[in-house]
């Protein structure tokens, strides 16, 4: 259901989740739409900094020299199939890069929050509400929001600021979330943006257990709804 939410100043940051160039140049790793999914991120960086709102970037970063990873995927060569520390695309797209002053972490994993540092960073700034963005959606958006919520945070996850291989990957994703998304809420980005200038905003909102229970047919039209 859409019920008012609001985020008081100064509890906000904004999160930004794997942007990085292999998503629109590495064949292996596109995600559908991602131009659009930039421009919306894009709004949502210029409205966090407008409004005081400290922006957290992430990158994912694959090193199989340090990392112990016994059933990672291979290419041809014996390297990481994706997101590997000696691959260029691992960069975050220019256009939606990390600002001066703002924070960049590498993770080693699905989640931002799979260690307890990025977590007790946050929360010892005061941070209560956490706005998402970022790829994939059922992966890595996925795991760093299940995470959030297990560490108290508020998620605000802007649902077109994110994306995955398909339309289908990314909405059922987001659905299954939005099921258990407790304590927080589902917009798009125009919404996010007016919450984070102080609005108070209509924003879906998970009420009971497991209330949508979609099908093959139902699922794009209730991620519509959201």
């Amino acid at each position: 259901m859409k019920a008012p939410v609001s985020i008081r100043r100064g509890t906000a940051a904004a999160v930004f989740i794997d942007l990085q160039e292999e998503h629109r140049k590495d064949s292996r790793y596109l995600v559908e739409g991602f131009s659009d999914l930039l421009a919306n991120v894009q709004r949502l960086q210029a409205a966090a900094r407008a409004n005081g709102v400290p922006l957290y970037h992430w990158a994912y970063i694959v090193d199989l020299d340090t990392q112990e990873r016994p059933f990672h995927p291979l290419d041809g060569n014996g390297k990481s199939a994706f997101s590997s520390k000696d691959d260029p695309l691992t960069a975050i797209c220019a256009e939606v890069a990390p600002g001066d002053g703002e924070t960049l972490l590498v993770k080693a994993h699905a989640s931002a929050f799979h260690t307890a540092e990025a977590i007790e960073l946050l929360k010892a700034s005061g941070i209560e509400w956490l706005i998402v963005a970022g790829v994939w959606t059922e992966a890595c958006i996925d795991a760093t929001v299940r995470d959030a919520v297990t560490a108290g945070f508020r998620v605000l996850l802007v649902k077109d600021a994110c994306g995955s291989g398909s339309a289908a990957m990314h909405q059922t994703a987001i659905l299954n979330l939005a099921n258990r998304l407790y304590g927080g809420a589902v917009a798009d980005t125009a919404t996010a943006c007016r919450l984070m200038a102080g609005e108070a905003v209509a924003a879906w909102q998970v009420e009971g257990s497991v209330p949508m229970r979609f099908t093959y047919e139902n699922a794009a039209e209730l991620y519509r709804s959201l």
